[in-house]
């Protein structure tokens, strides 16, 4: 069959060879090109480099021409004449001129007298010489008071200080003389004349003291302070104290670590006690070490630290190590406009006879128990800022517990004295005693400050305060609230002005009623709240010489700052300034 096929498909082509040639033979249709395509597949084999400079078969090469610049210049005749430019005016301030020396005198009522000094030598480039001499005294003539009442306060201050390129130093020599009087006594002892004239009220207070710093301006070690000092009165009490602090500091790329140590040492007597004349002496060194962490991210300080605390006293019978939390922390809320803070903070505080008798001049030389408060803590947390551009704020709670907190009570004689002829002359009701209890103190803290522009600034704040005592009935002599105004203002070049107020709450106290020559049982006391207005103004005459004058309590009120004891009423005082180089 296939045969067959074969001879079928070779018939088939002859005759298709011979129709073709027969066509051709009729008609001649010309030649054609027939293009045959078939699919390309390319192969790597295919690929050719292209030159990177290729050949040029051109038979001529044009060669680049060299082209010359030139400027043909043609003068142009020209009427414009530039003005001349004129700098604009600034206006100056006028520079202040400084003076190292001033002196300062004021007189005024109650034959008042106020009298400064302050010289400052520049030894070298690198080293000053100060000297301050202060002096304020009245002679009293407070209204119906029967007693002397005039008072005296007198400093002298000696100062060097050196500046260099490793670090800074400074030395303070502090001399003082204070006087005051006891003449805080009751009705029924100012009717009798007989007690009266057998009062000698005038007492003084008498201080020495050397101190000075030093700070590195590299170095872990950062800064030291010490101090060392005398303080005694006229009744052969007798105190000194020494102190040396130094700090160091260790930067740890954002975070620092400090160390800061304290050797607080005091030691002193009393000629006697308040019942008898059984001598006192006391003794305390407090030793402590406070190392902390700082640690400073985005909008949050953080001080983690403690502080680790002991009074090694010769006369007690054991020794404790006390430690107390030290963490402050403080949140930029919203920029300076909202930050808040707060803290943990506590500590062994020094007691001393010259801090109590610079807050309370009219205690007894007398103190049987003079030691060291043991804060346990301080928990306080706040919020503060800015209003606006000229207004700032500042808003605190705080919950103080503290041990061996120091009060003043009004003294009164025990019952076991029959008679008050012949007693000292602080034992007439007219001194305070040094109370020791334990206070839990609750308070809340506001503060307001305006810098309205720089010619007027002022500052109000007040505080509430709730105690809980576990002693005593009351926390004696402590206020139920406080509050301050103080405004300044530079009216223009040569006037200013400026306005102190202050407000004082209610205290409570203890007094003795003397019917007899026995006094009766300790009565307790309110002690009324009172508010103090003052002010002053001034006049600059010139760079050197400005005057002043100013009222102290201005409305007149003769309230009582510690039972018994009322205060001049209204003070006026006048005088001038002149400053001056040598």
């Amino acid at each position: 069959m296939i045969k067959n096929i074969k001879s079928i498909f070779t018939t088939a082509l002859i005759l298709s060879a011979i129709g073709v040639a027969q066509a051709q033979d009729k008609d001649n249709l010309g030649t054609e090109v027939v293009n045959v395509v078939k699919p390309y597949t390319p192969e790597i084999g295919d690929a050719f480099k292209v030159k990177a400079t290729p050949s040029l078969n051109d038979s001529v090469n044009t060669a680049k021409k060299k082209v010359t610049y030139g400027i043909f210049s043609v003068p142009v005749a020209s009427t414009f004449t530039p003005a001349k430019g004129k700098a604009a005016q600034v206006e100056k301030a006028k520079r202040v001129k400084l003076y190292d020396n001033y002196v300062r005198l004021g007189f005024g009522t109650y034959t008042t007298a106020l009298a400064e000094f302050y010289s400052n030598f520049e030894i070298d480039r690198d080293s000053n010489f100060g000297v301050y001499l202060n002096h304020n005294s009245s002679q009293g003539e407070i209204e119906d008071v029967v007693l002397d009442n005039q008072f005296y306060d007198t400093d002298l201050n000696l100062n060097y200080s050196s500046r260099n390129r490793d670090y800074n130093w400074h030395t303070d020599l502090d001399l003082g003389h204070r006087l005051f009087n006891w003449y805080g006594i009751n009705d029924a002892v100012a009717a009798s004349p007989t007690l009266t004239e057998a009062i000698d009220p005038v007492h003084s207070y008498f201080q020495a003291g050397l101190s000075g710093g030093i700070e590195f301006n590299e170095g872990f070690f950062e800064s030291a302070t010490a101090r060392v000092g005398y303080f005694g009165d006229s009744y052969e009490s007798s105190e000194i104290r020494a102190v040396v602090a130094p700090e160091f500091m260790i930067p740890i790329t954002d975070q620092k670590i400090s160390l800061d140590l304290k050797l607080d040492y005091l030691n002193g007597s009393f000629d006697r006690n308040y019942r008898n004349s059984e001598a006192i002496e006391y003794t305390h060194l407090i030793v402590s070490a406070n190392p902390s962490l700082q640690i400073l991210k985005d909008d949050l300080t953080l001080d983690l630290g403690v502080t680790v605390a002991t009074d090694l006293n010769p006369d007690a019978d054991k020794t404790d190590i006390n430690i107390y939390p030290s963490v402050r922390a403080s949140y930029n809320v919203v920029d300076e406009y909202f930050i808040a803070y707060g803290g943990l903070e506590g500590g062994l505080m020094q007691n001393s006879y010259q801090e109590l008798a610079t807050e309370n001049p009219f205690i007894s030389p007398t103190i049987d128990s003079l030691s060291p408060t043991d804060q346990k803590y301080d928990l306080y947390a706040g919020i503060k800022g800015k209003l606006s551009s000229a207004m700032s704020y500042n808003l605190r709670a705080s919950y103080l517990a503290q041990d061996n907190r120091l009060l003043y009570r009004n003294n009164y004689r025990s019952a076991s004295e029959t008679t008050i002829t012949g007693a000292e002359n602080y034992q007439y009701g007219n001194s305070f005693a040094v109370i020791n209890d334990n206070v839990k103190t609750l308070s809340v803290f506001g503060e307001l400050n305006f810098d309205v522009n720089s010619n007027l600034k002022m500052r109000v704040n007040g505080e509430v305060f709730s105690y809980d005592t576990s002693i005593e009935d009351q926390a004696w002599n402590l206020p139920d609230f406080k509050a301050s105004f103080f405004a300044d203002y530079q009216i223009d070049e040569h006037w200013f002005a400026g306005v102190t107020l202050f407000y004082v709450g209610e205290r409570n106290d203890q007094v003795d009623v003397f019917t007899t020559s026995i006094p009766s049982n300790p009565q307790p006391v309110t002690v009324e709240s009172y508010f103090d207005a003052n002010a002053h103004a001034g006049y600059r005459l010139n760079d050197q010489l400005s005057f002043f004058a100013r009222v102290n309590n201005a409305l007149g009120n003769n309230y009582q700052r510690w039972v018994n004891y009322p205060v001049q009423g209204i003070q006026g005082m006048a005088g001038a300034t002149y400053r001056f180089d040598w």
